[in-house]
């Protein structure tokens, strides 16, 4: 560490020292996880707790050894966590990326352990079972350290020198052992490079930098609000005169070959109906519901949102309670860690099946189109509490995500981490705490909370109905997409323990690397709305039938079709055919077509 010792600007350096000091004062498990991002978050090496950090559960733990320490906690977090927090995601917060790179390189460490268990088989390499001698904790850690660098360079091969030095800085050759597969470091290299081989082309589409393959665009512009029943980009402000314009991030998560054994095309939800303009006291509602708890948001509200936003917080922090309370051994540790990740990564690909289908409208985007700049009572921002401001001024207590509302990704994800984990102990107790010290908030610091603030989650349950509720409380979420989640997502973890299972006692069958689904075939219908159905071609004539709209009412180019313009409420205008659910009207010498429970009619119209 003496070259470290002079490297004051390396965040990455500064990481390692201060895991090394923190270690060395016999200070406790989770506290790796807590001082790498503080590290980087503060930018200096100080043993301090950052704003938006509490501090997790954790045991006594030694100075990391080759024979005795833990690398998914002493090693993979505090080395990697800098990368991501630089590269990936500064807030913690992006669910897709977050589970990729931890599903991709934790079935690198499964798959290397696997040699080493009694029964157990990798995910995607499968290499002969070393004898009872060589099942030691050291062999193991040369083999999970060797692996985790490997999974590591074929996720982020530009950060090379930090993933080589997870192995120099311990002692190991990053050349060694590469064609061996009877020594610790060619078992770990060999899992790493397979996990990584076998999802390189799993649809996420890594070789072009995960971007955007499956041709989707918004219909809104961060500057237009042309259908207010769908997602528009917001504006993200990054610095002084400086803002971007939202991206919807890898929307071909949709189309990603799960761990598990299931068709994510089988699970579908019902529509958001409530984010339709055209069922405008349903629209209003919803927003006026979000309107309500921002503006009543009390600290502990606040903190449970900032909690969950933070994915490595409120996912690392209950399942480290969980491996406390069941004592389990590094390998235990990293086995449910496998089951837990992959659980949410499957999760996510259902997830965005939905939110690409449906693209329904963010909070923000909808209290501005019921509102425009009339004044509403909300929460008015960081440090201004509630107050009244202009509708269309409206934030998220959290900011927005980079993708369509519907249904809740974290939701879902805490779902699927939940129900595993449960299967995995055996039982739903949980028995996790997590204090924020007075000011610590991330939103706004040195304010919230005016005290120290203890969240408390005694199972599972409790902790998954929590995460649904800070969706709302964080102004991201109506309360149907919570609920949307909250009736599919546990079957998510049921399925990967179910494969999970297999794995352990040697009986799932060896698997081809990962391709990409077919393109979600109901991607663009966004079906299960009222008439979604109706055909123009059996429409009915019509010759002595007016309509008039009792909302502001879309008229569209076909049953759910684009948007041509808008009939003012009230309008009578001449019906010339129907289906069961929509009439076909003329309006301003435009044909187009309106949806028939919005309206009222005179004449003949059946």
């Amino acid at each position: 560490m003496a070259e470290c010792e002079v490297m004051t600007e390396c965040e990455v350096c500064q990481t390692k020292m201060m895991v090394n000091r923190v270690l060395r004062s016999g200070w406790k498990i989770g506290l790796v996880l807590l001082v790498a991002i503080g590290l980087v978050i503060g930018g200096r090496a100080q043993a301090q707790f950052p704003r938006g950090f509490p501090p997790p559960p954790i045991p006594e733990l030694p100075p990391f050894e080759l024979d005795t320490g833990i690398p998914l906690a002493q090693i993979f977090i505090p080395y990697s966590l800098p990368v991501i927090l630089q590269d990936v995601s500064p807030t913690l917060g992006d669910v897709t990326m977050i589970f990729r790179l931890g599903a991709v390189a934790i079935t690198g460490l499964f798959d290397a352990l696997a040699p080493y268990h009694p029964t157990a088989v990798g995910v995607y390499t499968r290499i002969e079972r070393r004898p009872p001698e060589e099942r030691t904790l050291r062999n193991m850690n040369i083999a999970s350290i060797y692996a985790i660098y490997h999974g590591a360079r074929g996720l982020m091969p530009h950060r090379e020198d930090v993933w080589r030095s997870m192995l120099t800085d311990h002692g190991l050759d990053p050349e060694a052992g590469m064609d061996d597969l009877t020594t610790p470091a060619g078992i770990g290299a060999a899992a790493g490079k397979g996990a990584i081989a076998a999802r390189l082309h799993d649809g996420m589409n890594q070789a072009e930098g995960y971007a955007n393959s499956t041709g989707y665009a918004p219909v809104n512009t961060a500057y237009e609000l042309v259908d207010a029943s769908r997602w528009q980009p917001a504006i993200r402000r990054r610095g002084m005169g400086l803002h971007s314009v939202q991206q919807f991030v890898t929307p071909q998560m949709a189309n990603v070959e799960p761990f598990s054994d299931f068709d994510p095309r089988d699970y579908r939800i019902a529509a958001p109906t409530a984010s339709d303009p055209e069922n405008w006291d349903a629209y209003k509602a919803q927003v006026d519901h979000v309107l309500e708890v921002s503006a009543n948001l009390t600290d502990e509200d606040k903190m449970l949102a900032e909690f969950y936003d933070n994915k490595i917080v409120s996912f690392g922090w209950s399942l480290v309670q969980a491996v406390v309370n069941n004592r389990l051994s590094p390998m235990e540790f990293s086995q449910v860690d496998w089951l837990t990740q992959v659980a949410a990564f499957d999760a996510m690909i259902f997830t965005w099946q939905e939110k690409a289908r449906y693209d329904a409208v963010r909070p923000f985007s909808a209290v501005a189109h019921v509102y425009g700049d009339e004044p509403v009572t909300a929460w008015g921002g960081p440090g201004m509490g509630t107050t009244e401001i202009p509708a269309s001024s409206w934030e998220s207590y959290i900011n927005v995500a980079d993708h369509p509302e519907y249904p809740s990704a974290s939701m879902c994800a805490c779902q699927a981490q939940a129900q595993a984990a449960r299967r995995y102990f055996g039982t739903d107790e949980l028995g996790l705490s997590v204090t924020y010290g007075a000011g610590s908030s991330r939103i706004e610091p040195g304010i919230t909370p005016a005290e120290d603030v203890t969240l408390h989650f005694a199972t599972w349950t409790e902790w998954e109905d929590e995460c649904g509720r800070s969706r709302v409380l964080a102004g991201t979420h109506f309360q149907a997409a919570v609920d949307a989640s909250a009736g599919v997502c546990r079957d998510f973890g049921d399925h990967v323990y179910e494969y999970f299972v297999t794995l352990m006692d040697g009986t799932a069958p060896e698997r081809s690397s990962a391709q990409p689904l077919a393109p979600d075939p109901r991607r663009d219908d966004r079906a299960d709305r009222p008439g979604a159905g109706d055909s123009v071609a059996t429409a009915l004539d019509l010759e002595n039938c007016q309509v008039s709209p009792r909302v502001d009412l879309r008229l569209r180019d076909a049953p759910w079709g684009e948007a041509l313009g808008t009939i003012p409420s009230g309008t009578e205008v001449a019906a010339t055919a129907r289906t069961e659910s929509w009439f076909k009207v003329t309006h301003l010498e435009q044909d187009g077509w309106s949806a028939a429970w919005l309206v009222d009619s005179e004449g003949d119209c059946a």
